[in-house]
C-alpha cells in the first residue's frame, strides 16, 4: 500500500514538473519571439542589415536544420531523393504564388501587391511556429527529458524567428500595427500547436514531409527574395557579413 501510494504521488509530481516546464517554455518562447521582432523594429534604419542577417539565417535553417531533421525522421519510410523532390515541391508552390498572385516588381512604387507578399511569407513562419509547438508537444509525450531537448532547440532560433519575421514584412511595406500583430501571433502560435499535440498522434515521418515542404517555401523567400533585395542599393559588404553572421550563428545553435 505504501509503494502503490508512493508511486502515485511520483505520478502526480512528475505531472506537476512537466506542467510547469512547459509554462515556463511557452513563456520564454513568446518571450524571446517579441524581443527579436522589437529588434528589427529598433533598427529597421539598418533594413538592409536585418534583411542579409535574416537570408542567413533562412538559409541555414534549410541545410542545417530543417532538411537534416527531416531526412532523419523519414529515414524508414522515404529515401533522401524523394524527401528533397518534397522540398522541390515546396520551392515551386511558393514561386508559383510569387510570381501569380503577388506579381511585384523590386522598384517599389510600381507594386500594389507588396504587403501581401510579406503576410504570405509571415504566414509561412508562422505555421513553422505552430509545427515547433507540435513537435515540442509531441516530444513531451514521449518524456520530459526529450521535450526539454526539443525545447531548448526551439528557443534558439526564437529570437531570429521574431526579428525575420519583423524584416519581411517591413521590407514588403507593411503598417507596424500589422507587422505587431503578425509577430504578436507568431509568438503565441507555438502553444496552439503544444495543445494540437494533445489531441492526435502525429506519424513522426509525415511531420518530416511538412518539415521538407517548409524547407522548399523558406529557401525560396531566403534566397530569391531577401537575399536579392538585401544587397539592392546598398552596400554589399556590411550585408555579406550580416547574412554570413546569421549562417555562422543557426550553424552553431545546430551544434549546440
Amino acid at each position: 500500500m505504501t509503494i502503490r501510494t508512493e508511486f502515485r504521488l511520483n505520478g502526480r509530481n512528475d505531472n506537476a514538473k512537466t506542467t510547469l516546464m512547459l509554462i515556463i517554455i511557452i513563456f520564454l518562447t513568446i518571450l524571446t519571439t517579441l524581443f527579436g521582432g522589437w529588434l528589427a523594429m529598433r533598427f529597421r534604419d539598418r533594413l538592409h542589415l536585418i534583411l542579409g542577417f535574416s537570408a542567413g539565417v533562412l538559409l541555414a535553417l534549410v541545410f542545417l536544420d530543417l532538411l537534416p531533421e527531416s531526412i532523419e525522421l523519414t529515414a524508414n519510410h522515404y529515401s533522401i531523393s524523394q524527401v528533397c523532390l518534397v522540398l522541390v515541391f515546396g520551392f515551386l508552390i511558393y514561386l508559383i504564388l510569387d510570381r501569380t498572385l503577388l506579381i511585384h516588381s523590386h522598384d517599389l512604387s510600381e507594386c500594389n501587391n507588396q504587403s501581401h507578399r510579406g503576410k504570405l511569407a509571415s504566414i509561412s513562419l508562422i505555421i513553422h511556429s505552430l509545427l515547433d509547438g507540435l513537435a515540442l508537444g509531441l516530444a513531451f509525450k514521449v518524456s520530459s527529458a526529450i521535450g526539454a531537448v526539443v525545447a531548448v532547440a526551439i528557443l534558439s532560433h526564437r529570437v531570429a524567428d521574431g526579428l525575420t519575421l519583423v524584416g519581411v514584412m517591413l521590407k514588403n511595406r507593411n503598417r507596424h500595427k500589422t507587422t505587431w500583430q503578425f509577430l504578436a501571433l507568431d509568438a503565441v502560435v507555438p502553444v496552439l500547436g503544444i495543445a494540437l499535440a494533445g489531441l492526435f498522434s502525429l506519424p513522426i515521418y509525415y511531420l518530416g514531409l511538412v518539415l521538407a515542404l517548409f524547407s522548399g517555401f523558406f529557401l525560396y523567400l531566403g534566397a530569391s527574395d531577401l537575399l536579392p533585395e538585401s544587397h539592392h542599393s546598398h552596400a554589399k559588404i556590411p550585408t555579406l557579413f550580416a547574412t554570413i553572421l546569421g549562417v555562422v550563428i543557426i550553424y552553431l545553435i545546430s551544434r549546440f
